[in-house]
């Protein structure tokens, strides 16, 4: 295969959007259209629309009900299932736990989960995987939150067939990586601040993963384009934003863009529904050879090493255990590089 060169990320002032309805039809001219709008997205901006996704409006709307019965329960009972308690990272994250790249803490609270194992992962943080954490005070909270999972879930694996095909590979390339995947689904309520404060909904930063499936209630999403402006990506009804993660732009040798993004403070009351999608832990990414013609930019790393190094950079919780020598890093994990435009 020859490598196909990529204009790279420019300076856009809107999202794409892109109809994927047609990536079920593996061989057709529209699938074919459609992985050529996709490669043109991740190349330029890093993130687009997605319509055309089959997920019930719903699953879609279950969600948002289950999310407001939670994080309208008293604080007490919300921190009986604090992020802390947990050996697999999950539960709920309050006000001020999460601190992106050493700046302001967000003024959002979320709660996390993933796949429900019954047996957890062995080493630091169990792998990201084993048993979630779930609230008793609401009702079906995890058969109806699961049902969301594994619809979304199920987008995120036809998307990835689609950018695999972009980079001319087979559609089904990333499939042997996908048995166990700590991938992440959070509930985040982000309350009404004035605009003026200065602590952000989430401060700038790239995703680690391989690709974010996103729903939201209310603008707030940011993203910054090559000119370093910071663009809005508001909600579009009946669409998903979607975005290049870390693994892709290593995979893909730089020719897709893991774009930095933020939340600003929001004057109205939002809810977001990430999902942030990835590949076994121990898989070792590195840039394709046919995208080398002139040297891999990035050096392999392995994906559940480089959700831990920065997953650990961002929670005053895991910070704690470390300073206590309760966890610590792989020596490979550290000195991990920065992704995204910044880093070009």
């Amino acid at each position: 295969m020859t490598s196909r060169k990529t204009p790279g990320l420019v300076a856009f002032d809107r999202l794409p959007i892109v109809d994927v309805s047609s990536l079920v039809r593996l061989g057709s001219p529209e699938r074919t259209e459609t992985v050529a709008a996709l490669r043109r997205a991740a190349s330029e901006v890093g993130f687009l629309y997605v319509t055309g996704h089959g997920i019930a409006e719903a699953l879609v709307a279950e969600l948002e009900e289950i999310a407001r019965a939670f994080f309208t329960l008293p604080e007490a009972v919300k921190l009986r299932y604090h992020i802390r308690h947990s050996t697999n990272h999950r539960g709920y994250v309050p006000p001020g736990e999460e601190v992106f790249y050493g700046l302001t803490a967000d003024t959002k609270e979320a709660f996390d989960l993933g796949r429900e194992l019954s047996e957890p992962g062995e080493g630091p943080l169990c792998k990201f995987l084993g048993p979630n954490v779930w609230p008793s005070e609401v009702d079906e909270f995890s058969a109806r939150v699961m049902r969301y999972y594994d619809a979304v879930f199920g987008l995120g694996r036809r998307l990835l067939g689609a950018f695999a095909e972009a980079l001319e590979l087979p559609p089904n390339s990333f499939d042997v990586y996908l048995s166990r995947p700590p991938s992440q689904l959070r509930l985040i309520h982000y309350p009404r601040a004035p605009l003026e404060a200065n602590a952000m909904g989430i401060g700038a930063h790239t995703d680690y993963e391989c690709l974010t499936l996103l729903h939201t209630t209310a603008p707030g999403l940011e993203v910054k384009n090559a000119s370093g402006d910071w663009v809005a990506a508001p909600p579009l009804p009946g669409a998903f934003v979607v975005n290049i993660g870390d693994l892709l732009e290593i995979w893909s040798n730089g020719s897709f863009a893991s774009t930095w993004h933020r939340v600003r403070p929001v004057s109205e009351e939002r809810y977001s529904f990430p999902l942030f999608f990835t590949v076994d832990y121990d898989t070792v990414v590195e840039p394709f050879s046919h995208l080398c013609p002139d040297g891999a930019r990035y050096e392999a790393l392995v994906s559940g090493e480089h959700l831990l190094a920065q997953t650990m950079q961002s929670f005053r919780y895991l910070e704690e255990r470390q300073r206590l020598g309760l966890l610590s890093l792989p020596e490979r994990a550290h000195g991990l590089a920065s992704f995204g435009h910044k880093a070009r």
